[in-house]
């Protein structure tokens, strides 16, 4: 049952707040950073209980790692924190139809996740991106082309930061133009949480939702693989579909599994790091000046300080394997730990005022793109270059542009701004 914020505890201390409890994402986000606060100022790890949801079975629980210290061992160790008994993406054990539709080799171990990313991973290394250059740079002009015909108070979300990532991951893949908005409905549900606007508030309907969404964008690129595996192209779905590497190639499954695990994280997480970006930059104009005055020099450390705050995935979720001690405390075979990426990026310990917008930031590393290890983002280069291309194009264009009136996704995977109405 939802909770008014008139019946809301404030925050005070460790116990005043349950981050199973789905209303607590609902807070605003001055109590959010609270919470995580005193959780990073305790010893040992808060074990919290979980929630039953319709579609899964409420399992034994899970330490919630907010430290950054501990999210960097537990990333370093997939043997003990494993991402594939259950799913990383949720914290419930899911059914196996959703780990095999949402996530793909994010809820995979080795040997399966070192076959597919072996495979997949040779589209995304930095000789690779440097050839998507001039289509990211095309794409980034005609999208602020766009923006300044439109003029101001427009959704900057829907009509700048989707569009980018969006777009490029459509061409990679080579889904046509006309199929774009199906794409973005689709990644949206999946993604949308307990948000009204994407999956409504009923358990079973999100369910059914969530895997019509998956099903459907599943067969797009089944069918596309299909004609491309006849008729080839220079696409990336050519290249994963007609590929053998050392007498490997993806099936459809995989295919169709992670071309959801990469329109969803790469569309969805590059969209909400450029939209918090023009948030910080509007609440932070010595910052803006500051990136004005050299900004392709600047762009490097403004794009990871973007990110940092950002933190677009909130968590990701591992099973332990076997007994394990880590700093102090004691992991038990078959426990759950959920590593909080968006804590770890503000842990006091390792980043002076961790809450300030600094693009000449050297502290770090942050984890927005994960902790090290095998489960690091695959196109971290990728979204680095999306997000250096759109801020570079409207600080040259629409220097003075601002994001106002941000409307949070509801969701506790996902730190997400839906909705912001843009000034210029």
């Amino acid at each position: 049952m939802s909770v008014t914020p008139a019946e809301r505890r404030p925050i005070l201390s460790a116990d005043d707040f349950d981050l199973s409890d789905y209303d607590f994402w609902a807070r605003p986000m001055a109590e959010r950073e609270r919470a995580f606060r005193l959780l990073r100022g305790l010893e040992h790890p808060v074990f919290y209980a979980e929630q039953e949801v319709p579609f899964a079975p409420a399992g034994p629980g899970y330490h919630a790692l907010v430290k950054h210290a501990d999210i960097l061992e537990a990333s370093r160790n997939p043997e003990v924190f494993c991402s594939g008994d259950g799913g990383a993406t949720n914290i419930p054990d899911m059914p196996p139809e959703f780990t095999e539709y949402f996530g793909s080799m994010i809820n995979m171990d080795d040997p399966r996740h070192a076959r597919l990313r072996r495979i997949v991973s040779r589209a995304f290394t930095p000789k690779m991106i440097k050839q998507f250059e001039a289509d990211v740079d095309a794409a980034a002009v005609r999208i602020v082309d766009d923006l300044l015909a439109e003029g101001p108070g427009c959704d900057f979300v829907t009509e700048v930061a989707a569009k980018l990532p969006l777009k490029i991951i459509c061409d990679m893949m080579g889904i046509p133009e006309k199929d774009y908005g199906f794409v973005f409905d689709r990644s949206n549900i999946i993604l949308g949480g307990f948000d009204p606007e994407y999956g409504g508030t009923d358990v079973d309907s999100i369910a059914e939702r969530l895997l019509m969404a998956g099903l459907e964008l599943n067969q797009l690129v089944q069918d596309l693989g299909a004609h491309r595996t006849e008729h080839p192209t220079a696409d990336l779905t050519s290249s994963l579909v007609n590929a053998n590497i050392d007498g490997e190639r993806l099936t459809a499954q995989e295919l169709g599994s992670f071309f959801i695990l990469l329109v969803v994280a790469g569309n969805e997480t590059t969209r909400n790091a450029i939209s918090y970006g023009l948030r910080l930059l509007t609440q932070n104009p010595d910052q803006r000046a500051l990136w004005l005055s050299d900004i392709d020099g600047h762009a490097p450390g403004a794009v990871e300080e973007i990110v940092r705050l950002a933190s677009p995935v909130n968590y990701m979720r591992r099973k332990v394997t076997r007994d394990h001690e880590m700093n102090g405390t004691l992991y038990r075979k078959g426990e759950k730990a959920v590593l909080y990426y968006w804590s770890a990026n503000r842990d006091e310990a390792v980043f002076t005022d961790p809450l300030r917008f600094d693009i000449l930031r050297t502290e770090g590393p942050h984890v927005g793109f994960g902790g090290p290890g095998p489960h690091f983002c695959l196109g971290a280069h990728l979204a680095r270059r999306e997000i250096t291309v759109m801020f570079r194009e409207l600080l040259r264009r629409v220097p003075g542009i601002e994001g106002h009136r941000p409307e949070r996704l509801y969701s506790s995977f996902i730190n997400g701004i839906k909705h912001m109405e843009c000034v210029f």
